[in-house]
């Protein structure tokens, strides 16, 4: 399996270091608000990785983090803590509003048939390793102490701007007036920060520097090694985590452990909504409810995802979501065919395409995840069985096919329920009427199919229902 690498910035092979094993962390929520499309895309996206590495007889384990204290507003450590913000906003607790939008996330995994994590650990159930690890880069000299928490010290790790490929120079430069001046260095960032004189925060601990609470990163390099160790095969995240988040975890694991943080990076680009970025200042931040309110099925989200390749920069559009219902709505009637029998035997040639198309399927996500390239392979196989006898349910390639494109790309097309016999019954009628030319009867009936949620196509072979 090959994977682009934020690291080298190549297409790499994939080797990981106690295969089958696959240790893969990605970066969750920060959970002090309802989650626009942007993240979904990421996730979506994830879940495709974790699809793919157990479709190549890889055994992942997954650990995605969630943010439920630290992320200030502002990545440079200013500003307010989001939990914060998000419990003056809501008229609850820090605690209570991350309660309610863990919950949220975890319910959404599930509309979204994203596959549920092995580990999902909360910030805030992870204090004292945050805590151990501070300690640890205190002792090996990488932290400095200013009025208002610890920080690491950047210049204490020569390689800081590698990963990024920051102009260290350039940030000196750009500083802004409201910079933190006690700050020795522009990207040095924290590691913890104290609480306030003027009040008590909800969430707040004792620490061997004072009573406060970790910063954002600290956190998953902390439930990274817990749950996965030193060196990860895979890290992954939003491409907007590169020159802050990953750069910082980066820094303060290799300066503890010596050792390479993650072996590959995965990064899943922005999408833009009208030519803008999403956000919550521009009024764009659409989430799932907005695209059920307009009547889309959630899985239609997922296909208009995977309609795009993770490492380019997406578009969304109302009108490319409804492109992306009536492709979905092909793929249904296609899955639909299963119980359509009209040749009690596979002819070669379906045989054949059915084989092609499965192997064109995994060796597109093997290929960096290329989603648009799987869903070309699916279309092909959908075409040429649009005008040929299509075998029953018990046809030897496609129940494993249905089940492969449920496995790989999470469209759940293998388990879709047959129709009733009285509406097979009247379908049959309804031949019976064309054959006679009793044309007033065959579209009576037809309109009463339609009144039942059926359409019909008449092919060569017979009438071909699918769900209106």
């Amino acid at each position: 399996m090959k994977l682009y690498n934020t690291l080298t910035r190549k297409v790499e092979e994939l080797k990981p270091l106690n295969a089958p094993e696959v240790t893969v962390y990605t970066c969750g929520p920060t959970v002090y608000d309802y989650l626009h499309i942007g993240n979904w895309f990421t996730y979506i996206r994830e879940d495709i990785l974790i699809r793919t590495l157990k479709a190549s007889g890889l055994e992942p384990k997954w650990v995605m983090n969630i943010t439920d204290v630290g992320h200030l507003v502002s990545d440079a450590d200013e500003g307010e803590d989001k939990l914060e913000k998000g419990a003056r906003r809501e008229g609850k607790t820090a605690w209570d509003v991350a309660q309610f939008y863990t919950d949220y996330f975890e319910k959404s995994l599930k509309r979204l048939k994203i596959l549920q994590p092995d580990y999902l650990p909360r910030a805030t159930e992870h204090i004292t390793e945050q805590i151990e690890l501070i300690q640890k880069l205190e002792e090996k000299g990488f932290t400095y102490k200013t009025s208002d928490g610890v920080y690491f010290d950047t210049s204490k790790f020569p390689t800081y701007a590698d990963f990024a490929r920051l102009d260290l120079d350039e940030q000196e430069a750009g500083k802004r007036v409201e910079f933190n001046r006690e700050k020795r260095g522009i990207g040095d960032f924290a590691l913890w920060k104290f609480s306030p004189t003027d009040h008590k925060r909800d969430m707040e601990w004792d620490s061997p520097w004072g009573i406060g609470f970790p910063g954002w990163h600290i956190e998953c390099s902390a439930m990274s090694m817990k749950y996965l160790g030193e060196t990860l095969d895979i890290h992954a995240g939003g491409i907007d985590h590169v020159p802050v988040h990953h750069t910082n975890e980066i820094a303060q694991s290799e300066a503890v452990t010596g050792k390479q943080l993650a072996r590959h990076w995965m990064h899943s680009n922005h999408i833009t909504i009208e030519g803008e970025k999403i956000s919550k200042s521009l009024g764009n931040g659409i989430t799932l409810e907005d695209i059920e309110a307009k009547g889309y099925n959630l899985e239609v989200l997922r296909l208009h995802v995977l309609e795009s390749h993770y490492r380019s920069q997406s578009k969304f559009s109302w009108e490319s979501l409804e492109a992306a219902q009536n492709r979905l709505n092909d793929i249904y009637a296609w899955a639909d065919l299963r119980y359509q029998t009209s040749d009690d035997h596979m002819p070669e040639k379906l045989d054949q395409a059915f084989k092609a198309m499965r192997q064109e399927l995994l060796d597109a996500l093997q290929d960096d995840l290329n989603t648009p390239n799987a869903l070309v392979a699916l279309g092909k196989l959908m075409s040429y069985m649009s005008n040929i006898p299509i075998p029953g349910v018990d046809g030897k390639y496609t129940d494993g096919t249905l089940g492969l494109v449920q496995d790989l790309l999470g469209l759940q097309v293998a388990n879709r329920p047959d129709i009733t016999d009285e509406q097979k019954t009247l379908i049959k009628a309804r031949e019976e009427a064309r054959a006679n030319k009793d044309w007033a009867k065959s579209d009576e009936l037809r309109d009463e199919l339609a009144n039942q949620g059926l359409g019909l196509r008449d092919k060569p072979y017979g009438a071909q229902w699918y769900r209106l």
